[in-house]
């Protein structure tokens, strides 16, 4: 690497497991860009001095994950989507302003949209498993895209209660009892919770009275295909999993950082699936 070379980084504690590293090391290569891309492990009494010195580190943007979304919204110069989310995952310098926003929202409706082109003209409303970090960026997504009823549904439902405040009256909050009357006719479902992660519970829901052409969106990636993906595809729906939605957030960063947009294609998607357990 030249002295010139820009450099991004992925910020986490624990950060070593990340796959980023390798999706945007496969775009620098395939765009020719001279730039890299690290794993920075910062502990959370360390995250605030990293950002005061990010320049000086070598950065010029970065990726924020778990447990840093929040702090990084507070020390810097967040946009409308990272201030509405209440949380920021992407970091960029502008003439020495440390700006961010928030891709994760970009991330889902990217992979619902290259899962089923025109979802969101086909649907009026919609059903949200969760509303944490996740569920906020997916429920503002959802209410940019124009649908006009976002049911979210939450174990505690005064959270729930609390994102009609934060996002209007299009959201309405149920308790977990009333989904089976929710997934009546609707043409929309999406889970943001860790329910059907490798090591958790799985969550069965019966789908059989989803329309036939509805979409089943569920953010978790390991496994590919978690057993209400499965449920949907027996069923015949169209599904989208979590590795879509991580491939489709990554490119907003990137191009911020290396002035090139990327495309997530078949080639990416099955290389960062490659070590990824399917079931």
């Amino acid at each position: 690497m030249s002295s010139s070379t820009r450099a991004a980084c992925v910020i986490g504690y624990p950060a070593k497991h990340s796959r980023s590293p390798k999706l945007h090391g496969h775009w620098l290569e395939r765009h020719g860009v001279d730039g890299d891309y690290r794993i920075e492990e910062i502990a959370p009494e360390n995250f605030e001095a990293f950002l005061l010195n990010f320049s000086a580190n070598g950065y010029i943007g970065a990726n924020v994950t778990m447990p840093h979304k929040d702090e990084a919204l507070r020390l810097s110069v967040p946009d409308e989507k990272a201030t509405k989310i209440g949380a920021a995952n992407t970091l960029w310098l502008d003439q020495g302003t440390l700006r961010s926003t928030n891709t994760d929202c970009d991330g889902f409706v990217g992979a619902l949209d290259a899962a089923s082109p025109g979802w969101d003209k086909r649907t009026s409303s919609a059903v949200v498993l969760g509303c944490g970090g996740a569920g906020r960026a997916v429920i503002y997504g959802l209410l940019d895209r124009g649908i006009s009823t976002v049911n979210v549904v939450n174990r505690t439902y005064a959270k729930a209660a609390a994102l009609r405040d934060a996002y209007g009256s299009s959201i309405e909050p149920a308790h977990w009892d009333d989904l089976p009357e929710l997934l009546n006719g609707a043409n929309l479902l999406v889970n943001t919770t860790s329910l059907g992660m490798q090591g958790q519970s799985g969550l069965e829901i019966d789908l059989s009275t989803l329309t036939s052409d509805a979409v089943v969106s569920d953010i978790v990636y390991v496994p590919l295909k978690t057993p209400l993906l499965a449920a949907a595809e027996a069923r015949g729906l169209t599904t989208a999993n979590g590795l879509q939605m991580l491939l489709h957030q990554a490119v907003g960063g990137f191009n911020l950082w290396f002035g090139t947009r990327p495309e997530v294609t078949t080639e990416l998607y099955e290389l960062m699936s490659a070590d990824i357990p399917k079931n």
